[in-house]
């Protein structure tokens, strides 16, 4: 299924197993064996895996195996500690015959949300919205528009259904995968059914909410959300390398993907990702670009201390999971050790988004206490492993650089 940043609702039962003063130990070694590097709005995106450094090659060894071991046709990482370089790499092929290398760009889906959920936090934090006021301020026509926050788009805890999860719509877009889709032709199917449960008391991902969500940053600040994205985060960051598609191009060099949802293994690069989120917020992207928003965005580089405190709980935590009018599958239990924040996942200490959409898969994810940020972008062959890949090979990396802070605790 195209999901894009669905997390694994097994996972939110387990129980955190931090060891900060572990993970601070592992930093501290990385910076020994990071690199000087230039400030990174002068930094290429190019391989450093060919320099003899040991945490270089014990990262580029772990992707390398990840790609045999889970059928990946191409990997993309970089690696930096306090934002400075570990390594950037790339292994595979983006074609057959045309190797994979660290500056081709790919989709990056629900990065886009995490952009969202920062812009909302600045305007809060300029005291031009509340959290908590009602979305029908600036959406008149949304049913439940007065219940339904600004907070309940950002966190998911709207109760709105989730249009991608919806049979008719995943037999619409994969009949017609260059499809062109407007947000009315997707809240229409979220719309029809009721709600999950009451606004506010229980936790489903739905892409409904961050789709309404842009829509209404675009009224809050009466500028397109493309504009707003770039003004507020990919310019203040130096992002030169993430753009917003209002079609399917991405920009050269291009990694291709591959997908077999349709009965086929075929290629996918070019799939019409408009079915994703709001118009604006439609991204591609390089590896280093994302290394360097898992950073920013994980560390709350954009925000104020109150509103990174918020970005990292806005209210999930406790919230119960399934009930009788929520079934397992659709809701599921927020706990310390993984819940959702303002559009970001929040795992084992880690803050990161997950997207995976058109058999591209992608990860970028940040550690807090140990300064670490993890990107990872992949693509897949016939016989691929299911799931998220990027994230399974996050993981490895993680439990081998933060052993205390493993992705999938």
């Amino acid at each position: 299924m195209p999901y894009d940043g669905c997390p694994d609702g097994a996972g939110m039962t387990r129980t955190r197993t931090a060891i900060l003063c572990a993970a601070a130990l592992v930093a501290a070694t990385l910076q020994t064996t990071a690199t000087s590097a230039s400030p990174r709005p002068e930094q290429r995106c190019a391989s450093t895996e060919g320099r003899p450094r040991g945490e270089a090659r014990r990262v580029m060894d772990i992707v390398r195996r990840a790609q045999r071991d889970l059928g990946l046709k191409a990997a993309l990482v970089r690696v930096t500690v306090d934002g400075r370089e570990v390594v950037t790499g790339a292994v595979g092929e983006s074609m057959a015959g045309v190797p994979a290398t660290a500056d081709m760009h790919f989709r990056v889906g629900s990065v886009g949300i995490a952009y969202m959920g920062t812009v909302l936090l600045q305007l809060v934090d300029e005291h031009r919205v509340g959290l908590d006021d009602p979305v029908g301020r600036w959406l008149p026509d949304l049913p439940h528009g007065d219940e339904i926050t600004l907070r309940m788009l950002a966190d998911t805890t709207s109760g709105l259904h989730d249009y991608v999860s919806d049979p008719d719509f995943l037999k619409a877009v994969y009949a017609r995968p260059f499809r062109q889709w407007t947000p009315a032709d997707l809240l229409a199917f979220p719309l029809r059914h009721s709600l999950w449960y009451r606004p506010g008391t229980n936790w489903s991902y739905s892409h409904a909410n961050f789709l309404l969500l842009g829509l209404a940053l675009e009224k809050i600040t009466g500028t397109s959300l493309d504009h707003l994205l770039h003004e507020r985060v990919m310019g203040p960051l130096h992002l030169t390398g993430t753009r917003n598609g209002f079609t399917p191009q991405i920009p050269e060099p291009v990694l291709h993907s591959y997908d077999a949802e349709r009965g086929t293994y075929e290629e996918s690069t070019y799939w019409n990702p408009s079915w994703s989120t709001t118009p604006g917020a439609v991204l591609t992207s390089d590896i280093c670009d994302l290394a360097r928003s898992a950073e920013a965005i994980g560390s709350g580089e954009l925000l104020s201390p109150q509103a990174y405190r918020t970005l990292v709980n806005p209210g999930t935590v406790g919230l119960p999971g399934p009930t009788p009018t929520c079934p397992a599958g659709a809701c599921e239990p927020q706990t310390e050790a993984f819940h959702y924040g303002i559009g970001v996942l929040v795992k084992n200490g880690w803050l990161f988004q997950n997207p995976s959409l058109s058999g591209f898969a992608a990860v970028q994810a940040y550690l807090p206490s140990a300064r670490l940020a993890i990107a990872v972008s992949t693509t897949l062959e016939p016989n691929a492993a299911p799931g998220n890949t990027a994230e399974t090979v996050a993981n490895e990396l993680a439990k081998a650089l933060a052993p205390g802070n493993p992705l999938d605790a």
